[in-house]
């Protein structure tokens, strides 16, 4: 089991280290390809008029030629980042970018038809103060129709030792299961979770068992660990991930509408926002 070709989201004006060392680590453990992208959302000339860095008097070119062609340095250098980190690291090496008016989320998770797996970062965290490369990570899980390991910033490697799934009895779940067989296969330890209503506590270990079964049919060693619920969901799988020192976090995205995530609240926004650890989730 291993993922043949991996695509790295890149952000653009800041250091890509981290993301590009977990991808490069990755590519070695499986012989893979590696697919580099980086987007930008064309500006309009009145949009540029409004930042401070374009009032600049007497210019001799209309500010969105010389937004267009500082945009296209930056892509340049993400692009020089992402050869120098990988050129020892992975099988072969291949770029796409691109400036555009249309949705960069929707660029990005199109890229993934030619890829096994999705790397990007869930967070801007750096000085490119226009927000022209700013994306809807969610939109990306919806659309990329891969799985997506979201890398949080600060994180420079992916510790596969122990890895915790977070289970439900949804196709969300076996979908995102499915797609981290090849990191399952890698990892010491795989603890499969759930955290299920008291009177839902014989069900929730019966299919929590299944689950084990199916990975030791893969050659996948897993424990099961079932609690009931005591608080909010998510605080309580991150408070079983700290104790069991997972280095990875594997869920399945949206198990209810995006509408209800983004009205009450969700397990899948608190991946998607606030991840404490390499997340592999799938929709």
């Amino acid at each position: 089991m291993r993922y043949s070709t991996l695509l790295v989201h890149l952000k653009l004006g800041v250091s890509n280290e981290g993301l590009l060392k977990i991808t490069g680590n990755l590519a070695e453990r499986f012989n893979a390809e590696v697919i580099g992208v980086a987007v930008c959302k064309e500006a309009s000339q009145a949009y540029l008029t409004m930042l401070p860095q374009y009032t600049v008097q007497g210019a001799d070119e209309d500010l969105v030629t010389i937004d267009r062609r500082l945009t296209e340095n930056l892509i340049l250098d993400a692009e020089q980042q992402f050869r120098a980190a990988l050129q020892n690291r992975a099988r072969s090496l291949h770029w796409r970018s691109t400036i555009t008016s249309n949705s960069r989320s929707q660029y990005v998770a199109r890229q993934a038809r030619a890829a096994d797996i999705l790397i990007t970062s869930p967070v801007f965290d750096g000085p490119f103060v226009d927000q022209r490369q700013e994306l809807s990570v969610g939109d990306i899980v919806m659309y990329a129709g891969r799985p997506v390991l979201l890398v949080p910033p600060g994180i420079q490697s992916a510790n596969l030792d122990t890895v915790m799934v977070g289970w439900k009895d949804t196709r969300e779940s076996r979908r995102a299961v499915a797609d981290a067989l090849p990191l399952l296969a890698l990892a010491k330890q795989v603890v499969v979770v759930e955290i299920a209503s008291a009177r839902d506590l014989p069900d929730a270990k019966r299919h929590v068992t299944e689950v084990i079964g199916w990975l030791q049919s893969h050659e996948i060693a897993a424990t099961m660990r079932v609690e009931a619920f005591q608080k909010a969901e998510w605080n309580q799988l991150e408070g079983i991930a700290r104790e069991i020192g997972a280095g990875l976090f594997v869920a399945g995205a949206y198990g209810h509408t995006r509408l209800r995530e983004w009205m009450i609240g969700g397990v899948t926004e608190d991946l998607l926002l606030h991840p404490r650890r390499p997340t592999l989730i799938s929709h």
